[in-house]
């Protein structure tokens, strides 16, 4: 049973030369704040990457949420600050957000950040920044780190418009029918994976998304980052020996501009394939995916294919 939040202290006596930081061994006084919530965004990997805001207002803090303080930890004594460290995650929000609510009533000055990059991002926080809004509290963004928008900015694929889908379906059917609603979508994919599914992953992606061009970015801005940019197919054939340890960040490129509509005979052929060893459901939204037609048509000619097996199984 986790213990309850301890209520947030805003009135510890904390001299000025405590409110810092430190780079390369200089000590840097951080300014006083105002009151609010501050948005820390944090680095990914690489602890070089946070922003001197950053550190200014993690420095100046009355608290930082985090969701685990060993993570949080490393940064601040990285940089020698010193500060009252709270968990904020998924698992103690209800109880937490009241303390938070109640330290920013009483005019303390409260940092939120992520175990990695900007907070709200696939992260816990949004119910907090609304419930502070509706409280009348400011709101501060400091931008910084993003795996997003790393991961677009070097996979060398189309950033004018790109749609972010987060984690997908740990079950193999709903990724794959999420995967085949997605293929319609006219727009750069952005997507998290763990390690132990990305290979299942890219292998559903091969066969619903097909050639197109892609990009798999593991350990972003860390040690052992590695990029591979090839189409879905070679990255689904390459992943038997693909380096799994570690979160990946996929990027696929949108759907071409010239794809054609598949032909009545070839739709059929892709259905009976897909029926063979598919559900009428997922087959219909792999047919979708890779067709071109509009879903309603295809689900109709399924009926009848898949009826039409039925009859010719029974047949002797």
């Amino acid at each position: 049973m986790r213990a309850k939040p301890a209520p947030i202290n805003t009135t510890e006596a904390t001299d000025a030369a405590s409110r810092g930081f430190s780079i390369d061994a200089h000590r840097l006084v951080a300014p006083k704040l105002a009151a609010g919530l501050y948005l820390v965004a944090t680095p990914i990997g690489n602890l070089g990457d946070i922003t001197l805001r950053a550190l200014q207002t993690l420095a100046a803090a009355d608290v930082i949420c985090c969701e685990d303080t060993r993570i949080t930890r490393r940064l601040t004594e990285r940089y020698d600050i010193s500060a009252q460290l709270k968990q904020y995650h998924e698992h103690n929000a209800e109880a937490a957000r009241p303390k938070i609510l109640e330290a920013l009533a009483a005019g303390g000055s409260v940092a939120l950040v992520s175990d990695a990059g900007t907070p709200l991002i696939s992260d816990p926080g949004y119910k907090l920044v609304r419930e502070v809004c509706a409280a009348g509290h400011a709101v501060y963004a400091l931008p910084g780190p993003s795996s997003v928008l790393a991961a677009l900015s070097v996979a060398a694929l189309p950033t004018d418009r790109f749609f972010f889908e987060g984690f997908l379906p740990t079950k193999s059917a709903a990724r794959r029918s999420r995967l085949a609603e997605l293929a319609r979508i006219d727009a750069t994919l952005v997507m998290f994976e763990s390690g132990n599914r990305v290979q299942d992953t890219l292998a559903d992606l091969a066969e619903i998304m097909g050639t197109r061009e892609a990009a798999t970015c593991r350990e972003l801005t860390k040690l052992h980052e590695e990029i591979s940019r090839a189409t879905l197919s070679e990255l689904a054939r390459d992943a038997a020996t693909l380096e799994t340890r570690g979160e990946f960040v996929l990027v696929i490129a949108p759907p071409a501009a010239d794809a054609d509509v598949l032909t009545s005979d070839a739709l059929d052929d892709l259905l009976r394939t897909q029926l063979a060893t598919h559900s009428v459901k997922d087959a219909v939204a792999h047919a979708v995916a890779l067709s071109g037609r509009p879903k309603r048509e295809v689900y109709a000619r399924a009926l009848e294919l898949a009826n039409d097996l039925r009859s010719g199984d029974g047949e002797d």
